[in-house]
């Protein structure tokens, strides 16, 4: 075992990344070593030719099948420029093989960065895919329907009810894999906005990107959802782990003896010692959050929402596989037998990731927000454009009155309390409710998915054909 690599892991620099950003840094980090041990070079001796082989090697080489694209290399450049800043400072090396050079940052700072990082990156692998194929895609890959629509003979979904509630949820609220992963049971929303067809939340801010809390909106069909896999097969696998001891025995459990009432709600606790704890709900970590339980009628009961079969916390990465195994059903029931393995974009069988679905949910709301618009005001889409143009943008209008240069100053230190006003004003405001999601839209996202690249949407030929099986 290489101690100063272990001690890397254990560096406060390393440490204050992210669960997943350290498990992918650590991947990432092993790439290398395994490619310099295979040209017989200690990492830290390390030259930049080495790099330089070592990118070649990853992104260019014709003998290499696995190459990686711009995005991908970034990231391995980030965790390689990590570890050798690292050990610089440490004097484990006598200088830094990363090629490095300074930029003018967006707020006019200057910052080192690598010298090598990749121009032809893409900042995310962005693609939708409209209502009507999320339906799709939730019948087919996760409730086990045939090409007819009907449930398969014989299926056996394994917590289904779990796997369609989580989905429902990313893809009605936009949040991120890592934030609806991580909800405890009191963080489910449950205030309802005026027409009471949407709910409202917050997001804890040490589960966010941002590091910051925010207000989230959600269908109110997709919280039925949760509270039904609460009430089903959520408190059997509970029930079971309870019978079976399961939380008896794990190591540092604590159950939450309050939540307090306040603008900073604190979550209180005592350990299996006794002893006392408590942290802001805003500064619990995902770690924290799995250890948090409360006393039942039976014993000990997770405040962590999602679980798997044994009654334990469902980790956030864990749902990669979930929409893996919804992927591979919906391209095995509705890509034709001569078309599996030649499908690239998705004509036959729907394609979705977690991230997917916050980027569907942004198109949505989009459209959602346009439509509501005009129902509330009764302009047309020629008024709405004239109205802008003649009177701007509220937000610019603001940025103005208070003599802002940046429109981030106005938003994000001022009007902070009322950024989401405009939104919560569409959605609880229609003279008639509007249900989510919109089926009657349809038409619209079918035109809008025809006349875009990268949006799934469902065709005619995967339609259920009567009669039909898989």
């Amino acid at each position: 075992m290489d101690r100063l690599l272990t001690a890397f892991g254990q560096s406060v620099r390393f440490r204050r990344y992210t669960t997943e950003t350290r498990r992918n840094y650590a991947t990432d980090i092993s790439l290398l070593l395994t490619f310099l041990s295979s040209r017989g070079r200690d990492w830290r001796h390390a030259e930049p030719r080495d790099l330089e082989d070592y990118e070649h090697w990853r992104r260019f080489a014709e003998t290499n099948s696995d190459r990686i694209g711009g995005a991908k290399w970034n990231r391995e450049l980030a965790a390689i420029t990590c570890l050798y800043i690292w050990a610089r400072g440490e004097h484990v090396v006598r200088r830094n093989p990363v090629a490095m050079k300074q930029v003018v940052g967006r707020n006019g700072e200057v910052m080192t960065v690598a010298a090598g990082k990749a121009k032809d990156a893409r900042r995310s692998n962005v693609h939708w895919l409209t209502p009507r194929t999320w339906r799709r895609w939730i019948d087919v890959g996760l409730r086990g329907h045939t090409r007819a629509g009907v449930p398969e003979p014989n299926w056996v979904g394994r917590l289904e009810d779990r796997n369609v509630a989580f989905v429902r949820l990313l893809n009605s609220s936009g949040l991120r894999r890592s934030e609806g992963g991580s909800l405890l049971t009191f963080e489910v929303p449950a205030r309802r906005l005026e027409g009471g067809r949407y709910c409202r939340g917050k997001i804890a801010a040490k589960v966010t990107r941002s590091k910051k809390p925010r207000t989230f909106y959600v269908a109110a069909d997709a919280i039925g959802d949760i509270e039904s896999y609460v009430d089903s097969s959520r408190a059997w696998a509970v029930r079971r782990a309870q019978r079976k001891g399961f939380y008896e025995q794990l190591p540092g459990l604590r159950l939450v003896t309050e939540v307090t009432r306040r603008l900073n709600p604190v979550v209180r606790w005592r350990d299996r010692d006794g002893t006392a704890g408590e942290c802001e709900l805003n500064e619990l970590s995902v770690a924290d959050r799995m250890l948090l339980f409360t006393e039942g009628p039976r014993g000990p009961e997770p405040l962590w929402l999602w679980l798997n079969e044994r009654g334990m916390p469902f980790q956030p990465h864990s749902w990669e596989g979930v929409f893996r195994a919804a992927n591979d059903r919906c391209e095995r029931v509705l890509t034709p037998p001569d078309r599996r393995g030649f499908d690239p974009h998705q004509v036959f069988a729907p394609y979705a990731t977690p991230h997917s679905a916050r980027h569907s949910f942004a198109l949505y709301m989009l459209v959602v927000l346009n439509t509501l618009m005009d129902q509330k005001y009764g302009l047309s889409a020629e008024e709405r454009r004239d109205f802008r143009q003649l009177y701007g943008d509220p937000w610019f209008m603001v940025q103005n009155l208070l003599g802002h240069a940046s429109r981030e100053t106005t938003v994000e230190r001022y009007l902070a309390p009322v950024a989401d006003l405009q939104l919560r004003s569409m959605l609880s405001g229609a003279a008639e409710p509007i249900a989510a999601p919109l089926p009657e839209l349809d038409g619209v996202f079918a035109r809008i998915a025809r006349e875009s690249v990268g949006i799934q949407d469902v065709e005619d030929r995967m339609e259920p054909a009567a009669g039909g099986d898989r």
